[in-house]
């Protein structure tokens, strides 16, 4: 299998149910992308412009200042301390890192990839494009032996799923049995909203109470499309394992993947402030305290959801059902059966809209019910 092989683009099935909720009186809400839409920090864009007199090719490998900083916040903000800047790589986003991974790996037909059951699409997408086998598959104990390469997604899109450290220790300690590299997708790490994570990031693969001592086989991806609103900028990195850092690093110069000098110098101006982050957090917070009670209220249950950027919604019926019901009303979500055939009953409801559209949308789910 390959690139031929893949399905259409899925959110062009969705375009009916857009065009539906858009003939709403009060306007679509839309609420099935997460895609930010607050501002990027004025001290990010200052830093973009500063550096854009960017006349050389950038670096494959980042920035010393971009190095440091990746190691300094991890340090700070995700209890790892002890990286180096052999341990860190910055990319172009973390999408074309997980579509690519695979590849880069050196996988291929007859090597298998593991992602979770509801799960960001683009982990059977890179699986395909190598000629790997995708696998769903979320206990540890059921890896199967002849994996080379396993996904897990702390806390998770759609689900909010959110990995303790002795589940981490667990699929460390199963990945290693096996010999598959673990990666762990922490995009939504800092956005933590029940129980422990409502005040501390969720803990990485790379955090020493799971490596044991060793980052041998691991990754940690990060992005900072959410944290700082730099989504259009495609900044993100990966970190751990040195070895295999070293491998993506050379492979990457052949393929010219390199995130662009002006993006490499903002980047580490927003790994410095976390201040930011609180405050888009503040916000996110904000709207979920209004979506959330909003969201059951209309009779839907919210599984999961402890973290991130979604609402893991189930009315109990077929999702395409639901999504024609909240269409009607203006919103429209995204279906769960985009995140794996085991969710047909689920939609994926995003925080990433302006307080006075989820506040809309809010209050047409409630009176939908008068």
């Amino acid at each position: 299998m390959g690139v031929r092989d893949l399905a259409d683009y899925p959110w062009d099935s969705v375009v009916p149910f857009r065009e539906r909720a858009a003939a709403h009186p009060g306007g679509l809400v839309d609420l099935s992308i997460g895609s930010p839409v607050d501002p990027t920090p004025a001290s990010i864009r200052a830093a973009l412009a500063e550096a854009t007199d960017a006349h050389a090719y950038p670096q494959t490998v980042g920035t010393p200042a971009l190095r440091e900083a990746i190691v300094d916040w991890y340090a700070r903000r995700r209890g790892v301390p002890g990286l180096t800047t052999a341990n860190t790589l910055p990319t172009i986003g973390s999408k074309e890192l997980v579509a690519l991974l695979p590849t880069l790996l050196g996988l291929g037909p007859g090597d298998v990839v593991v992602h979770p059951r509801a799960a960001y699409p683009t982990y059977e997408v890179g699986a395909r494009v190598a000629g790997a086998e995708p696998l769903a598959e979320d206990d540890p104990a059921r890896w199967p032996s002849g994996a080379k390469l396993i996904w897990i997604n702390t806390p998770g899109n759609p689900d909010g799923r959110t990995w303790t450290i002795d589940e981490l220790r667990a699929a460390v300690v199963r990945a290693r049995e096996i010999g598959a590299v673990l990666a762990s997708d922490e995009c939504y790490a800092e956005l933590g909203w029940d129980g422990p994570w409502a005040s501390d990031p969720v803990p990485s693969v790379l955090d020493p109470r799971v490596t044991e001592g060793s980052r041998e086989g691991l990754l940690s991806v990060y992005s900072l499309s959410k944290q700082s609103n730099l989504a259009g900028y495609r900044a993100a990195f990966v970190a751990g394992c040195a070895r295999i850092v070293a491998d993506l690093l050379a492979a990457r110069k052949h393929l010219g993947l390199m995130p662009p000098a002006p993006v490499q110098h903002a980047m580490a101006v927003a790994l410095g402030d976390d201040a930011h982050v609180e405050a888009q957090k503040a916000l996110y917070r904000a709207r979920r305290d209004v979506l959330l009670p909003a969201v059951q209220a209309a009779g839907f249950r919210v599984d999961r959801s402890e973290a991130g950027l979604y609402l893991w919604a189930t009315e109990g019926r077929d999702a395409w059902e639901s999504m024609g019901r909240l269409a009607d009303l203006g919103i429209l979500a995204g279906p769960g059966v985009f995140y794996g055939a085991h969710f047909p009953q689920h939609v994926r409801l995003s925080l990433t809209a302006t307080d006075e559209r989820v506040a809309a949308a809010a209050e047409r789910l409630r009176a939908s019910l008068s």
